[in-house]
């Protein structure tokens, strides 16, 4: 193995390096760029916003966006927005809001029930194993994947916004995230301590019942209790008033939803993964016996072609990005070439996709809805993209992203599998490739 020697920094190294920044092109222009005005504004392109120009060719109606505010929602605001947008349609009732404090609540207590059971299923190896390091490090967080957010609908329904609002602890998360953890990182102790005093599986199940009892405590104490039945109450945008009482959340779901969640598939572009493979991230699964997290690796020319397919049939699609690059919040623009820092700096910043996958570049950081897209002689330039933000950034909520955003930045997208090429829905049927639970698709 070739070793490089060890090399301290000198004052002759300070001197090559102040003589090599004096030999820059306008050195002293560029500085007083970014000192005034910020690495971002100094960078931004002025092109970005002929790119970005809002007409799109396809596009599904929507109405008004929701807002996660403080939290990390993102996930369950992104599928319960492509299921209003159904509701809103066969219903013809604009704006109806499904209730995300609903779904939040039951993944905090089934979440915790997994996490129970993680920590008893690794209880023999030491506390700081990557596994169980990765355990103890996502305790009480807000993130999560189509897949957990289907799990939760599937198994407790919907219920509308008003039936169960959203309280100061749903839009401001981080103080009963930050007690949860504590919680189950202390229960994590007693766990294994339990396990390593030769506990029996009742004595075991006895105590994790109990802590899963005091999370549900909490959660109500924050959020709320459950509804169990309500009645659906809207007007339609005819102005005719709809009662229905006494509905279940499950009952709801399945009769007012035309949709089988088990008939969508997350499909996935991570070039560091062979493709056209079918992998799970069981390390992330929110509910015990629940629905699996799976992903359908996938070049991303069939990514956008099943995108574009859905969307052209009226439906919007939930997609998994890394929102924190070249994204301008206030402006609602998404844009590979949006800051030119590269070209600000003198310094070469390229990475393939693949490459940033693999060296922790690349992370699913957000998620939002495709809700259309502007096609030039069939190929796409431009994405409408519905967030979760609220009404004061981008257009109304809305952002756009260019074609080539979407190359470098858009992991997964979800969507019907009859989308999918026969070859392509017999890999769904594979035993699934088991990813790490720290891959970078988490």
């Amino acid at each position: 193995m070739t070793t490089t020697p060890n090399a301290p920094l000198t004052q002759d190294d300070f001197l090559a390096f102040h003589q090599d920044l004096e030999g820059q092109p306008a050195a002293d222009v560029i500085s007083r760029a970014v000192m005034n005005n910020g690495v971002n504004a100094a960078s931004q392109d002025p092109q970005a916003q002929t790119r970005l120009n809002r007409t799109f060719s396809v596009e599904v109606p929507t109405g008004a966006v929701t807002n996660q505010k403080q939290s990390g929602r993102c996930w369950e605001f992104s599928l319960l927005n492509t299921l209003r947008h159904q509701f809103a349609t066969t219903h013809k009732v604009k704006d109806f809001e499904l209730s995300q404090n609903y779904l939040f609540f039951w993944d905090k207590v089934e979440r915790a029930n997994m996490f129970y059971q993680h920590i008893i299923e690794t209880a023999d190896r030491p506390a700081d194993d990557r596994e169980v390091t990765f355990y103890l490090k996502m305790a009480g967080g807000d993130g999560g994947q189509w897949a957990m957010a289907a799990a939760l609908v599937q198994k407790y329904g919907v219920v509308p916004s008003y039936a169960m609002p959203e309280t100061y602890n749903t839009e401001h998360t981080s103080a009963f995230a930050t007690t949860l953890a504590l919680k189950m990182r202390r229960d994590a102790v007693v766990l294994r301590d339990m396990v390593a005093q030769q506990a029996t599986g009742a004595d075991l199940a006895a105590e994790r019942h109990a802590m899963v009892s005091e999370v549900y405590r909490m959660a109500a104490y924050s959020f709320g209790e459950p509804p169990t039945s309500f009645d659906l109450e809207y007007t339609d945008d005819d102005k005719k008033t709809h009662r229905e009482p006494g509905l279940t959340p499950q009952n709801f779901f399945k009769d007012q939803f035309d949709v089988d969640l088990d008939d969508y598939v997350v499909v996935t572009n991570s070039p560091d993964k062979p493709l056209n493979k079918l992998y799970r991230l069981a390390s992330q699964e929110n509910i015990v016996g629940g629905k699996q997290i799976q992903f359908l690796n996938v070049d991303m020319e069939v990514l956008k072609k099943t995108a574009i397919q859905q969307l052209q049939d009226g439906e919007t699609i939930w997609f998994g990005n890394d929102v924190l690059q070249q994204m301008s919040r206030e402006q609602g623009f998404l844009d590979a070439n949006l800051y030119r820092k590269a070209e600000l700096f003198g310094i070469d910043l390229t990475l393939s996709k693949a490459k940033r996958f693999e060296y922790h570049e690349a992370e699913v950081t957000h998620a939002m809805t495709l809700t259309g897209v502007n096609l030039v002689d069939g190929q796409p330039n431009r994405w409408k993209v519905e967030n979760s933000w609220g009404e004061k950034n981008g257009e109304k909520g809305y952002f756009v992203m260019t074609d080539d955003w979407m190359d470098q930045f858009v992991y997964e997208v979800v969507v019907h599998k009859k989308y999918l090429t026969d070859a392509q829905q017999a890999i769904l049927k594979d035993k699934p490739i088991e990813l790490a639970p720290w891959d970078a698709l988490e």
